[in-house]
């Protein structure tokens, strides 16, 4: 396979008029040279934090606070997920599935209610699909071993040091939600040391210094904490001490659309469009241990092609700052999902 036009590549994503030429599902070569297409060329997504279970209960919950809405193990979406019929569960899950692929998303970092059988569920709504799902557990050790680790729902809602002790043992993943709502579980989930923490919305001037010293990574979910009204992360802080991953979090709060969520943090944060391309590709696939999110020799080819002649991009200056601040789903000329 032969993919032409202006390629974002490497780790700082230079925009370079290139060939990329594809064998086997990897990037075999990048050939500087003249293009003759204006597409632009750049790694697929990884979403580095999902809740895929809530497309069953989209847009529910109108008003309720944060608590309401999914605290176990009686907020609004673990009465809808335990009173779901699987099948309709299993097909809500596959729509939404559909919509990341077609929203250019290649692989993803889940965290899946329901135990064993909330994994097995996602699973079968996988099938067929060119996506790829790193899946964490929760609510047992059961579901971690079906699974590849393990997602906490915070510090405060119970002791995880079991489950955290068996991924080690495993070498399985580890993350953890901290400081979403306040900041009293966030110290309680660093002495964990997990493999990431997802939100830290509320993180203080002690918690930066503890992340900055164990270099856990972070991933932030900027247009979820703006739905729920918890407050915004402090991701300028935050990526002068780690690294930072973007995610979409609750299907049943947000479309799981990258495009948005690189658009919402680059208005919000003062940061690169550089940073939030990188927060929505490399980042991401680094936590979850994948060999994709870069145009670069050796990687797996999962890539986004942009219709660089769209209305939308025809005449853009600056590719990476188009990515991130105007492109969207419309855009999309082709997405290259590589083998795996």
């Amino acid at each position: 396979m032969l993919l032409e036009g202006t390629v974002l590549r490497g780790r700082t994503f230079d925009p370079v008029e290139a060939r990329v030429v594809v064998e086997d599902g990897c990037i075999e070569t990048i050939e500087e040279d003249t293009a003759r297409s204006n597409d632009i060329i750049l790694p697929a997504f990884v979403n580095a934090h999902t809740h895929i279970g809530d497309s069953i209960a989209k847009e529910a919950g109108e008003g309720l606070t944060l608590e309401e809405l999914v605290a176990p193990p009686n907020g609004l979406k673990h009465r809808l997920l335990r009173d779901a019929d699987r099948n309709e569960l299993i097909e809500a899950m596959r729509l939404t599935l559909q919509f990341m692929e077609q929203t250019a998303t290649a692989a993803f970092i889940e965290f899946r209610e329901g135990g064993v059988e909330g994994v097995d569920a996602l699973a079968e709504a996988l099938e067929g699909t060119d996506i790829d799902a790193t899946v964490l557990g929760r609510g047992s050790v059961a579901a971690m071993q079906a699974s590849d680790g393990f997602g906490a729902s915070g510090a405060n809602d119970g002791d995880f040091s079991r489950e955290r002790n068996a991924t080690a043992r495993e070498n399985k993943l580890f993350g953890i939600h901290a400081g979403e709502v306040d900041s009293s579980d966030i110290n309680p989930a660093l002495d964990l040391e997990p493999d990431f923490l997802v939100h830290m919305v509320h993180a203080k001037k002690l918690h930066l210094e503890r992340v900055a010293d164990s270099e856990i990574p972070v991933v932030v979910c900027p247009r979820s904490n703006a739905a729920t009204n918890v407050g915004l992360p402090p991701i300028e802080n935050l990526t002068d001490i780690t690294s930072v991953a973007l995610g979409t979090d609750n299907v049943m709060l947000n479309s799981p659309s990258m495009f948005r969520e690189m658009a919402f943090t680059e208005q919000i944060a003062d940061v690169s469009s550089r940073e939030v391309l990188a927060m929505a590709t490399i980042r991401s696939a680094d936590i979850a241990g994948l060999n994709c999110g870069l145009v670069e020799e050796g990687r797996d080819a999962r890539l986004l092609v942009l219709d660089g002649d769209s209305p939308n991009l025809a005449g853009v200056q600056d590719p990476v700052r188009a990515v991130v601040r105007r492109a969207n789903v419309g855009d999309v000329k082709e997405v290259i999902y590589g083998s795996w």
